[in-house]
């Protein structure tokens, strides 16, 4: 044997060496370089049909080998992608690329590579349209052909009952299409069809039509096979034969309570049978058979002993729950022979995948590793929450067959942070292959399902959030006592910032003169706050007793302060009361002192101002108005006459001879003259009417109420009658007398000085009169004790 034979040539006898190296040598080197060539060139050929394309199967698919065919487009939605194609009776899916416009009858030349799935499909890489022309003829389908897939990817044609109608986006798209869920056959069929138009959907519930579509199936996903699903191009391919019984909307009202009253099925579905090996049990509600990388979730109401890891069989009828494929009233027999099926350690991305890129685990056996981020005790599950490569998802075992009154075992204790491979059973929460990654969940058999692969370290999160809570606790403890300390201090400096605002304010009012006893009252108030509450009150000298004075006084500790005096007595006393129990405090000495200030400060500026008004209001020899108080009161009137269109009446009084008088007697005398004729004036005037002294000898009398002018000279003729008695007094005795003049408002003037001229205007008249009477006495003036 040669040096360089290899080890299987070792394995034969060198007479058989000899012999097929002599035969080589006879044959020619150009016929073995034409069969090599050949033999490439056949492996290399690429799908050149559409028929050699669809008659692969997945395992031919998986190497991906090369197509290059051309067939017509039965149908085409360019945001999904989805393509399919017919020639020559054999239909194919393919994958479809970006930017490209097709129709149904477009003639296209494919070329990709074929890639397996529920059944081989081509994953195109270029796209060419040749030409267009007629739209393959479709072939009548059952739906026992379609459920089958006998007519998978073929344009048909069915006879349908529309169940639904309804616009949806896509699964993968927001686009939206019509979804049509049907009857055909008595079997549940659904199609897609490519049209928005809402208005035709009226007519289609519970009609007869004819639908022309492309078949397909709805899958699971492991692309298993879950129903039956028709590609409709549009509304056109939708042929209503015969438009329902009865309009859906005026079927008369049925009662929720008696819904199931119109529940009617024929149950068609054909009972089937499985075998593998049980990976998970829960009595009286479900199992699962797996059987190499395929699996089954089967529904049963045994409650009869079954060992996890034995073989059994299963017989039940097919259905979809959800999107998910199931075998439902079933019957198991457990075969008491082990045959364990060993659990796939898998990612978390591995589990959340499926369809056409990546194969689905669903119902699967699966381990996969995590780091536990909490777990809790439910009333029908424990649950742990796990992490695992930037994915959550929830390990699950159940409880809910446990006995009514009996214990749960106890939750078994995993820390958080642990490192841990959870095994049991993958269920994902969309059964939909093309919606890319979905959430999953992990069912486990029993808490052995949870193996520790590596415990936290100390400075783990748990650790780390305890000491940080500790860390924020004394923080917080620190922090609330400062600001405590803080709030305090602010709200210290806020009760004197608020002392000296109100403090503040009432000297404001007091230089405002507002009125005394409300400016007092104040100053009480800010007494109370500045010592918590406690009642305060004024009592001031000769006057009342102002704020807050409690009614049992005799059960209260009283402090008082008496309000000084710029000179003379007290002006009262500022009290405030505290109960008995407590003890005298600088405050309250402090609080009363400032009290006292501002009392005294408001007291005397009051009466001031009254003095100061009273003097610029007032005549001071005869203390009756004055000139300015006079048309004061008059501007007023005025306004108020022509608001209400009244009259009143407006007197001028000037003495006779009032200069005699003063130089007879002296001013003294005079003044006292001028005194007692206000005061007899005075006497003759009706409340209301006002009397002011408009300086030296000449009065002025207001008369509001009157009706006519008649009203206004009678009380003219009152006061030329209190002169008839002599003003007799210490040494002297003077007959006097006055001119008066009268003016009306509005007949005389109708302003103050209107008023006011004419009233004197008619004075002087009067007066001027008199002197002309030569035969009216003079006044007489003659000293006391002399004729």
């Amino acid at each position: 044997m040669d040096a360089g034979a290899s080890e299987s040539e070792g394995t034969l006898s060198e007479a058989r060496i000899v012999r097929v190296r002599e035969a080589a040598r006879r044959i020619p080197l150009a016929v073995l370089v034409a069969f090599w060539i050949c033999s490439v060139a056949m492996a290399q050929a690429p799908l050149a049909s559409v028929s050699a394309a669809a008659g692969l199967t997945n395992a031919q698919a998986s190497q991906m080998p090369a197509a290059d065919f051309v067939a017509t487009v039965t149908y085409f939605r360019g945001y999904e992608h989805t393509l399919f194609v017919e020639d020559g009776g054999a239909a194919i899916y393919v994958n479809a690329g970006n930017n490209l416009h097709l129709v149904p009858g477009d003639l296209i030349r494919v070329q990709g590579v074929a890639r397996p799935s529920f059944r081989p499909y081509v994953d195109a890489r270029r796209i060419t349209v040749l030409d267009h022309g007629a739209v393959p003829k479709p072939v009548p389908a059952t739906f026992a052909e379609m459920i089958r897939a006998e007519k998978d990817c073929a344009l048909v044609t069915v006879h349908a009952i529309i169940r639904s109608a309804d616009i949806a986006p896509s699964a993968d798209s927001p686009v939206a299409t019509t979804f049509l869920h049907m009857l055909v056959d008595g079997g549940p069929v659904d199609a897609t069809v490519d049209s928005t138009d809402v208005s035709a959907l009226a007519g289609l519930l519970d009609a007869e039509a004819e639908i022309t579509g492309v078949a397909s199936g709805e899958f699971d996903n492991k692309m298993q096979q879950t129903g039956v699903l028709l590609h409709v191009q549009s509304l056109a391919f939708v042929k209503v034969l015969k438009q329902a019984g009865a309009d859906p909307w005026t079927l008369p009202i049925t009662p929720m309570d008696r819904i199931i009253t119109g529940y009617d099925v024929q149950e068609l579905t054909q009972r089937v049978h499985v075998q593998g090996t049980i990976t998970y049990y829960q009595p009286g509600n479900a199992l699962v058979l797996q059987d190499g990388g395929k699996s089954a979730w089967v529904s049963t109401a045994s409650y009869q002993p079954m060992r996890i890891g034995d073989a059994a069989d299963a017989t039940g009828f097919p259905d979809v729950q959800n999107g998910f494929l199931k075998l439902t009233h079933s019957e198991v027999v457990d075969h008491l022979t082990q045959a364990p099926v060993a659990p796939a350690l898998l990612t978390a991305k591995e589990l959340a995948s499926g369809g056409n890129t990546a194969r689905g685990h669903n119902f699967d056996l699966v381990a996969v590793e995590g780091e536990v981020i909490t777990e809790v005790r439910q009333a029908s599950e424990d649950d742990y929450l796990v992490s695992s490569d930037g994915r959550l998802f929830s390990a699950i075992f159940e409880h809910r067959n446990a006995p009514s009154g009996v214990a749960l075992p106890p939750l078994k204790q995993v820390p958080v942070g642990t490192q841990i491979r959870v095994t049991g059973i993958c269920m994902l929460e969309n059964a939909n292959p093309f919606n890319g990654e979905v959430p999953f969940t992990v069912l486990m058999r029993n808490f052995d399902d949870i193996q520790v692969i590596a415990k936290p370290d100390w400075l783990n999160v748990q650790h780390l959030t305890q000491l940080v809570i500790m860390l924020l606790v004394v923080i917080f403890f620190i922090g609330a006592r400062n600001a405590y300390a803080e709030r305090g201090a602010r709200r210290k400096i806020a009760g004197l910032a608020y002392v000296e605002r109100r403090r503040g304010k009432i000297l404001e009012d007091i230089n405002n003169s507002r009125p005394l006893a409300e400016i007092l009252e104040q100053v009480t108030e800010l007494v109370s706050f500045r010592l918590d509450g406690a009642p305060c009150w004024c009592q001031v000298a000769d006057g009342p007793k102002l704020g807050n004075l409690p009614v049992r006084l005799s059960a209260l500790r009283v402090a008082e302060m008496p309000i000084p005096a710029r000179s003379g007595t007290a002006l009262g006393t500022i009290c405030t009361a505290f109960d008995a129990s407590t003890h005298p405090r600088a405050v309250e000495t402090e609080a009363l002192s400032m009290a006292t200030g501002l009392a005294t400060l408001a007291i005397e500026t009051s009466r001031l101002y009254s003095d100061l008004v009273h003097r610029s209001e007032f005549d001071l020899l005869t203390d009756i108005q004055n000139r300015f108080s006079l048309e004061k009161h008059l501007d007023t009137l005025i306004h108020a006459a022509r608001q209400s269109a009244r009259i009143f009446g407006l007197l001028y009084i000037d003495l006779n001879d009032f200069k005699q008088v003063n130089d007879v007697y002296g001013h003294r005398v005079g003044d006292l003259y001028l005194q007692e004729v206000a005061l007899r004036m005075k006497r003759q005037l009706r409340p209301g009417d006002i009397l002011a002294r408009l300086g030296g000898d000449e009065f002025a009398v207001l008369v509001p109420s009157i009706r006519c002018r008649a009203d206004a000279e009678e009380i003219s003729l009152r006061l030329e009658g209190c002169f008839e008695m002599p003003f007799a007094g210490d040494g002297y005795n003077v007959n006097g007398s006055a001119s008066i003049g009268t003016a009306i408002y509005p007949e005389d003037g109708s302003s103050k000085d209107e008023l006011l001229g004419a009233a004197d205007a008619a004075m002087y008249v009067i007066k001027q009169a008199r002197t002309r009477r030569s035969a009216a006495p003079a006044p007489k003036l003659a000293r006391a004790g002399h004729k």
